[in-house]
């Protein structure tokens, strides 16, 4: 057994095991020798896919089942309510219990070298690309993923040197890890039902970055820049340590030279589309030098690098139109990933986007309006309401009103009328959103076709 502080413990219990992040822990457990079970709302692809490696999952809560009454510990997703029916029962039978972020500690702490990478967008990727460079450099790693990149999925593992793993700013997750090594990508208004304040939120991203060892921030974002004096990386700032210069665009895919304080190291050519990337591949790159990896290491990591699902992904095509889906649910990556998808249309572009949480919408109300006011051929559907009870302030509708001039829909049926009348050869349907429009959208691909 190699987690320190659980002497003796055999069994744990996930409540929420179908989580992207909660189901990669259960596989590096099941990796160390532990019994592994757990719980969901519904099944899907993650739950599937832990049946591979020796897990045990169940569809509903059952505060009698055996495995929970078995386990010695207790896992929850922060998602959950507190009073959901197996996490009262583990409280009852006085089990060990934690939460995500406190066992991810525990499993950071088995890593003589860690790298988290934290910020408001663009974990997943970063994340997966730090693993590909580690891949490629060939050293004993394990990554626990928050998404599923298109060749690691959300858990690689070859060894017990490094660990690449996610600082999730919701409920201040992200201050549970110590990592040797923390990147900072950006700070942005969101999961601001966590925090008192904008100023709130920039102080527990300050607390994190100067918890690790080394921390690398981005130059190009007045809040990372207000942090302190770190090692950073840029596009725009030509005080970056690390900067992307001559950058070039293929077809949204982009290729740069890497400058080292001031001297060109190598030219990097990105496999995943969007100008995003381009900070997301600089960001591992900085981190991966600290460690002493060689430029060209690094570089076939980051060229090895497709893309994760969710991540501006094609999933089919309808009378020559493109159906591309995207996991952006905050303003900032949607109007990011609404210039991508343009960059990439050769037709018209249509918007169909699911608002993820009452709260978030609510929220970021005015943020929202501004970012698709001006856009043709909206569509908003129906809130993914995830954890939440109705708002009607929050809602898909009251967001639709305030935009004016696009559509709304509460089906599937409504998208897939529209769609089927309007688009063309050469057009692109570009679906956001971070709930279950994923889905509908390959529902809708399988009823057009």
């Amino acid at each position: 057994m190699f987690l320190k502080g659980l002497k003796g413990i055999e069994k744990f219990y996930f409540i929420g095991i179908g989580g992207v992040s909660m189901s990669s822990l259960a596989k590096y457990l099941t990796t160390c020798g532990y019994t592994v079970s757990g719980s969901d709302a519904r099944r899907g692809e993650a739950t599937d896919d832990l049946a591979f490696y020796g897990v045990k999952t169940f569809i509903g809560a059952d505060g009698a089942r055996k495995e929970l009454v078995e386990a010695n510990v207790v896992v929850y997703t922060d998602a959950i309510p507190q009073d959901h029916v197996e996490l009262k029962k583990a409280r009852s039978l006085d089990k060990k219990i934690l939460s995500r972020g406190e066992l991810l500690k525990l499993v950071c702490d088995c890593f003589p070298h860690v790298v988290s990478v934290a910020g408001s967008h663009g974990k997943t990727t970063c994340t997966s690309i730090c693993a590909h460079i580690l891949k490629s450099a060939g050293v004993p790693f394990t990554a626990h993923i928050g998404g599923e990149d298109s060749q690691l999925g959300n858990f690689h593992f070859t060894g017990r040197e490094y660990f690449v793993t996610e600082a999730c700013e919701y409920k201040r997750n992200l201050l549970k890890i110590r990592a040797e090594t923390a990147i900072l990508l950006n700070i942005d208004r969101d999961h601001m039902e966590c925090y008192e304040s904008e100023a709130d939120l920039v102080d527990c991203f300050s607390r994190y970055v100067h918890t690790g060892k080394t921390a690398f921030v981005c130059a190009d974002d007045k809040n990372c820049l207000s942090l302190g004096d770190f090692p950073s990386f840029g596009i725009e700032n030509p005080l970056a340590d690390y900067r992307a210069t001559e950058l070039r665009a293929n077809g949204e895919r982009y290729s740069f030279t890497v400058e080292e304080y001031g001297k060109a190291l190598c030219r990097v050519r990105l496999n995943a589309i969007g100008k995003c990337n381009v900070y997301n591949a600089l960001a591992a790159f900085a981190a991966m030098r600290s460690y002493g990896f060689d430029e060209r290491e690094i570089r076939r990591g980051v060229e090895t690098f497709r893309a994760v699902k969710r991540r501006f992904e094609r999933l089919g095509a309808f009378h020559g139109a493109s159906f591309i889906c995207d996991y952006a649910h905050h303003p900032r990556e949607i109007a990011s990933t609404i210039a991508t998808a343009q960059g990439i249309c050769k037709g018209r572009l249509f918007v169909i986007f699911q608002p993820h949480t009452y709260s978030r919408t609510k929220l970021l109300m005015r943020e929202f309006v501004n970012v698709f006011r001006g856009v043709e051929n909206l569509m908003i559907y129906k809130t993914y309401s995830a954890r939440e009870k109705y708002d009607g302030e929050g809602s898909g509708e009251a967001l639709s009103e305030a935009i004016g001039g696009c559509l709304y829909s509460e089906n599937v049926y409504v998208l897939k009328t529209w769609l089927k009348k309007t688009l063309k050869e050469g057009d692109v349907a570009l679906f956001l959103g971070a709930g279950d429009i994923y889905f509908a959208v390959q529902y809708l691909l399988k009823e057009l076709q």
